[in-house]
């Protein structure tokens, strides 16, 4: 009994929470998703009429159960430190695309909000928009989210990182962030396959008028992850650093992969020419021990960079 009973209190629940969300929905259709029969569907919603919940239902074609227009989730739903971490969340969003209907929300819940939760909002702030100007890229954000939620295709001109550049048409369907970066999951028609596209690389994007049906894709397993940490495209790196920039090193390779007592790092990355680069960033301060291609690599670098200031005169 206690069984049946834990069940129908999650049905009644998960059945608010789907009527709060959606104007009307069928008692067919309940009773499909909870495998139960329309009879208790409407025995549900008879339950939930006596608890106070404003449900009615409707006949006829047209028809189906809902809630009274004007209902609203008292805000004793939520309590005030989830109120808070709501509105924490929605801001910190909010710095990197335009959304009215986020700022609706935000505006709601700052007009429930008491002085405690007031002041629980302002103790964190994440700001997610690049450092400088960001116009442009709140643009490009406000464009593809628009585009993901409406299911129309985009085209843009992108860059490798070598500099070639081609058009692409894309079926957006996931903005990323990974790490200080944002980007683009989608599936690339030029091709034939799902690509992870850097914003930053991302030049004349349009919205077009092309409309596509979403793919299935697994989310929470992180696609975008898995070609890049293929075995075949990481490099296991042993780096010796200068004691003086410890801090640096620990915020940069993070502190499980430091040996301070021998003052190394011994971590596996993917190559790409991002890590050139990065390795670069260290200047004199970190020095390659393995692999040795790996130095080779960083040390033509390095000389390149010298041979082009040498000349003082160009």
């Amino acid at each position: 009994m206690e069984g049946d009973f834990a069940m129908k209190l999650e049905r009644l629940l998960t059945m608010t929470m789907i009527l709060i969300n959606r104007k009307k929905v069928k008692a067919q259709e309940l009773a499909e998703l909870f495998n139960v029969s329309v009879r208790t569907i409407y025995r549900d919603i008879e339950t939930l009429s006596c608890a106070g919940v404003p449900v009615i239902s409707q006949q006829g074609v047209n028809g189906g159960i809902s809630l009274i227009e004007g209902y609203r989730v008292d805000k004793q739903v939520l309590t005030k430190d989830e109120l808070a971490s709501l509105s924490i969340a929605i801001k910190s969003a909010l710095t990197t695309y335009e959304d009215s209907h986020a700022e609706a929300v935000l505006e709601k819940l700052t007009s429930i909000a008491d002085d405690h939760i007031k002041q629980s909002i302002d103790h964190l702030f994440i700001d997610l928009s690049p450092w400088g100007p960001n116009v442009l890229f709140k643009e490009h954000i406000t464009t593809i989210k628009n585009a993901i939620e409406n299911k129309y295709c985009v085209s843009f001109t992108y860059s490798t990182t070598h500099g070639k550049q081609t058009r692409r048409i894309v079926e957006p369907h996931t903005l990323v962030q990974k790490g200080k970066t944002w980007y683009l999951y989608g599936y690339c028609t030029l091709r034939k396959d799902f690509r992870l596209f850097k914003l930053a690389r991302i030049k004349n994007l349009l919205q077009e008028e092309a409309i596509f049906e979403r793919k299935e894709v697994n989310l929470s397993e992180l696609p975008w992850g898995k070609e890049w940490h293929q075995p075949q495209n990481v490099v296991d790196l042993v780096i010796t650093f200068d004691k003086a920039i410890t801090t640096l090193v620990e915020e940069s390779f993070g502190a499980e992969h430091i040996d301070h007592e021998h003052s190394m790092i011994n971590i596996s990355i993917p190559e790409d020419e991002w890590l050139y680069g990065f390795l670069l960033s260290f200047g004199h301060r970190i020095k390659i021990i393995e692999p040795f291609y790996i130095r080779e690599i960083i040390q033509k670098r390095a000389q390149e960079i010298v041979h082009l200031y040498k000349n003082h005169n160009n």
